[in-house]
């Protein structure tokens, strides 16, 4: 029992902050189209409000076990933000992300692919021509024009390895809350080789390894950044990627691997004012701005 009791207690250094935010201007209510995207993540969910195509607030959190309470509860967080969202005020809402086909208040649902790329040119302009989504648990390379229409991509979902869900493993067992890890990996004078596994699994065994062998915990942790920057490269190699870097996702506010990525690939991502987290609802609520305009409405509800 009193193991039991000391194991509840354990800290979760893998858990992130989860935050929401509403725009201090007033007037959304007086909009002609409120739209609204959700993105159900592997790890994560985020709700964007639009108003006229403004963005006006977001909720982010992270993802449960069940894709519909999820989205409802994504939903909630940015509508209490906000001060209150009346369901008969949202005019269309757009579903998207991993568990996208699981938004029972969605009157269509689109690929985080096309998302992100609307929502990334969006947040970051109409320079992006580039945008690396780091997921909870796959990474996606896309290339796209000014409007943030999707020319090309690429993916790689095989493993958690250089994902948001393999950091979030990481700093658990080296027990650094995951939104510290990349300040922590700076913090050593020469810069350590790349953890060489890039299996999570193997990589975990080797931070042991290096952590018995006298490695500080910086050290591991700059090797694992390292590790990951250069898997993350590998990807972006194979889409060829052009100047006009938007980075989304939650291991975008990672300096220790997207700062190391900008060394490997020699191209400086682009800044944002936004939380990078929120480009797939972003570009899912603009999909649902646009829709409207085409004169498309919501889907009836029962009851």
């Amino acid at each position: 029992m009193e193991e039991q009791g000391m194991h509840e207690e354990r800290e979760r250094f893998w858990d992130w902050p989860e935050s929401s935010w509403a725009s201090p201007e007033p007037g959304w209510e007086n909009a002609r189209y409120v739209t609204v995207g959700i993105d159900v993540g592997s790890v994560s969910s985020q709700a964007v409000v639009m108003a006229d195509g403004r963005l006006v607030a977001y909720g982010n959190l992270r993802t449960g076990s069940s894709s519909p309470d999820s989205a409802r509860r994504a939903l909630d967080f940015a509508a209490e933000a906000l001060g209150g969202l009346p369901e008969d005020r949202i005019d269309y809402l757009v579903g998207t992300g991993y568990g996208r086909v699981n938004v029972p208040m969605a009157d269509r649902s689109l690929t985080e692919i096309a998302c992100h790329a609307r929502g990334a040119v969006f947040m970051y302009g109409p320079g992006v021509r580039t945008v690396l989504d780091v997921g909870g648990q796959d990474i996606k390379a896309i290339q796209c024009d000014e409007r943030g229409k999707v020319t090309n991509f690429v993916m790689n979902d095989k493993c958690a390895a250089g994902t948001g869900r393999g950091m979030e493993v990481f700093a658990d067992l080296l027990g650094v809350p995951v939104q510290d890890v990349g300040e922590r990996s700076f913090q050593v004078g020469e810069e350590p080789r790349a953890v060489s596994n890039v299996c999570v699994v193997y990589a975990r065994s080797e931070a042991l390894d290096l952590v018995r062998s006298g490695w500080d915990t910086e050290e591991v942790l700059a090797a694992y950044c390292r590790s990951m920057a250069e898997r993350i490269s590998s990807l972006l190699e194979k889409i060829e990627a052009a100047p006009g870097l938007a980075v989304t996702g939650g291991v975008a506010k990672n300096r220790g691997v997207i700062g190391r990525l900008a060394s490997v690939i020699g191209l400086e991502p682009l800044g944002t004012e936004w939380d990078p987290q929120i480009a797939g609802a972003a570009g899912a609520a603009l999909f649902g701005h646009a829709l409207r305009l085409k004169g498309k409405k919501r889907k009836a509800r029962k009851g």
